[in-house]
């Protein structure tokens, strides 16, 4: 999951970019304006401005990432279609979008640009995985395919990335998952974890991704 960081001020435009990179599993702070800038600039993964703003204008706001962030990649968004904004865009941004666009266009700019920028302690290898520890975009070495979760099987499986190496009791992982207090005999977090084992082990009948530690609960070794 990557922090984006996106400043649009028509509103329609705003709510429906946010909503649809959300749903493809990023943070997004959506912003009307530069006045805010200094308040997230040194926590995001990426940067998608608008041109035409209030105040600040898109070009200054770009810029002024690059001087503090240089390695923070950034898309512009306009309307504004002729080669002189695109040439000035590109000057310092690293993708150019112009509007109208499909959501599905943005998110494959955005993707492509998270992987040209990523660092190396974000890539991850367990057994036969490969992960991008920002995005949680994870690919089977054997085959070269992404191996797709659901919204609840990438959360547990994010946990344990988070805590690497530990021994962790269901009690740990259904609270720290579901963030309720877990009870005794529910069979919720051992679903789930069938599931997540059928779609990231290789054979889910003998695990090597996700151990079961007997009697106590779970681990991920790295």
């Amino acid at each position: 999951m990557a922090h984006i960081l996106y400043i649009e001020d028509e509103k329609e435009i705003g709510q429906w970019v946010t909503e649809d990179l959300t749903e493809r599993g990023h943070q997004v702070t959506w912003l009307i304006s530069g006045n805010e800038l200094e308040k997230y600039i040194n926590d995001i993964d990426l940067a998608i401005l608008d041109i035409m703003l209030p105040g600040l204008d898109g070009f200054s706001i770009g810029k002024r990432i690059k001087k503090v962030k240089p390695d923070t990649p950034i898309v512009m968004l306009s309307a504004r279609s002729a080669v002189e904004d695109k040439i000035e865009g590109l000057s310092f941004a690293d993708d150019y979008v112009t509007k109208p666009f499909h959501p599905d266009e943005l998110a494959a700019r955005v993707d492509a640009l998270l992987r040209r920028f990523q660092k190396e302690e974000d890539r991850l290898e367990i057994g036969h995985l490969q992960i991008d520890t920002k995005s949680l975009v994870i690919i089977n070495k054997h085959t070269a395919e992404e191996i797709l979760l659901t919204g609840k099987q990438y959360q547990l499986f994010q946990y344990f990335l988070r805590h690497l190496n530990q021994i962790l009791t269901k009690e740990q992982l259904y609270e720290g998952v579901w963030g309720e207090q877990f009870m005794e005999g529910d069979k919720t977090l051992m679903v789930h974890i069938r599931y997540l084992r059928e779609k990231i082990e290789e054979n889910p009948a003998k695990p090597t991704i996700i151990e079961t530690i007997r009697g106590i609960g779970y681990r991920v070794k790295k």
